[in-house]
């Protein structure tokens, strides 16, 4: 086991990586709770989906886990389901059976592009520089929705953003799980954000901030409302907004999973002559995934950007993302306990794994502008537009323009002109 995970070539052992896996699985447990919520929105049943979820995430874990060597979980994308839901179903009145079988097509695409190795060719393309960027805008981003969760900043109608209510209960627990994790972080202790994270429960228990579940083993709801829903509605998919829609999935999956794992592979020192390696095996069960999730009925699943904090903790190898799905295993028939994984709980390793994850910008070439613009507006647009793919995005558009106007154009692969062009009609057509 130790030699199949190489932890003595990554130098890590077996306590750490299961304190590690804990930790994103606490990390990312949430989706459990607000996927079901927000896909029932477009008529789906809420059991069938948690259990959907729930099923995706084990299996995509387990895959990443054994195919790729990565510390990574695997889960439905918050993004894509709040698109799924909001954006396709309730905006443009497309039956959640046919926006599902969307997911499964993209998913499907998703693979052959990862056995062709498109996918793993555009990434290892990508500049070090906006590598770097995008780890590190990846960082700010988490801060930001740590911070958001905590409640220390909330939205503002003069300013859009303000700070919150610093007296309310909640916030002073986020604020207390904050402090005892990063103090422990400065003693050396290892585990501490999943440590800081269970005295912050404990204390939000005994303070009556956090309700203790009267029950433990709760049943399994059944798959069959939207268990193969997808193939009997191939037929509906062949119109020009469907197409859109799925070129939509494919897009943003595409960029939000690529950043990810940058910032994963990067955080937990895995990237190599500027390649990660095994970029493709991993993107190959982050696609599979998609396609066995939307088959159970759920929205496409993505790397979670969450992993960083199993990462923080110490995660090096993909046995970190085997013990993540044997969790989510357990979370099937311990549903109830999953009320005590609170938002000011994990808000505190969000904001600790953000700043862990920013400092990748300190290895940005910030004295050439031809780098410093595209990196800055990479990084920037990440938090403020609240999704990694734009802030890519918008890298990828300013880069080649500012190689060229400094003269530089041969450095710039060609492959990047082609995806300057793709997200130039990206943005145009969105």
């Amino acid at each position: 086991m130790k030699h199949f995970f190489a932890f003595q070539e990554r130098g890590t052992t077996y306590k750490q990586e299961t304190l590690a896996g804990i930790t994103t699985f606490l990390s990312m447990a949430y989706i459990l709770v607000v996927n079901p919520i927000i896909l029932s929105q477009s008529g789906m049943d809420k059991g069938a989906v948690f259990t959907a979820t729930a099923l995706s995430a084990i299996i995509g874990s387990l895959l990443i886990g054994l195919l790729a060597n990565y510390p990574i979980g695997i889960a439905p994308s918050m993004g894509l389901n709040t698109f799924f839901t909001f954006s396709v179903c309730i905006g443009m009145g497309i039956p959640w059976q046919t926006a599902l079988t969307g997911v499964f097509i993209s998913g499907v695409l998703f693979v052959i592009l990862s056995l062709l190795k498109i996918r793993e060719m555009i990434i290892n393309v990508i500049p070090q520089d906006l590598k770097h960027a995008i780890a590190g805008g990846i960082g700010f981003f988490v801060a930001f929705i740590g911070l958001k969760n905590a409640g220390i900043i909330t939205a503002n109608e003069g300013t859009f953003i303000g700070i919150g209510d610093l007296h309310s209960p909640t916030v002073l627990l986020a604020i207390f799980g904050f402090v005892v994790t990063v103090i422990m972080m400065m003693r050396g202790i290892g585990g501490a954000i999943f440590y800081g994270m269970a005295i912050a429960t404990v204390v939000g228990m005994i303070a009556g901030l956090i309700r203790v579940p009267h029950e433990i083993i709760g049943g399994i709801p059944s798959l069959s409302p939207t268990f193969g829903v997808v193939f009997s509605h191939l037929h509906s998919i062949f119109t020009p907004e469907m197409l859109a829609v799925i070129f939509t999935f494919l897009f943003v999956a595409f960029f939000d999973t690529a950043g990810a794992l940058i910032a994963i592979a990067s955080q937990a020192g895995l990237v190599k002559d500027n390649k990660i390696p095994n970029a493709g095996k991993a993107l190959l069960a982050d696609s599979s995934s998609t396609v066995v999730g939307a088959v159970l009925g759920t929205s496409t699943t993505a790397a979670m950007v969450e992993s960083t904090a199993g990462i923080a903790a110490g995660g090096r190898t993909g046995f970190t993302s085997i013990v993540i799905s044997a969790l989510f295993a357990v979370a099937l028939f311990f549903s109830p306990l999953l009320s005590v994984i609170t938002a000011e709980v994990t808000a505190p390793a969000l904001i600790i794994v953000g700043a862990l994850m920013a400092t990748q910008i300190k290895h940005i070439r910030w004295d050439q502008v031809e780098v410093t613009i595209p990196a800055f507006v990479t990084i920037i647009m990440m938090p403020l537009t609240s999704s990694v793919a734009s802030g890519i995005a918008l890298g990828f558009i300013l880069y080649p323009i500012a190689m060229l106007a400094k003269g530089q154009a041969k450095e710039v692969h060609p492959l990047l002109y082609v995806l300057f062009a793709a997200f130039l009609a990206y943005f145009i057509y969105l």
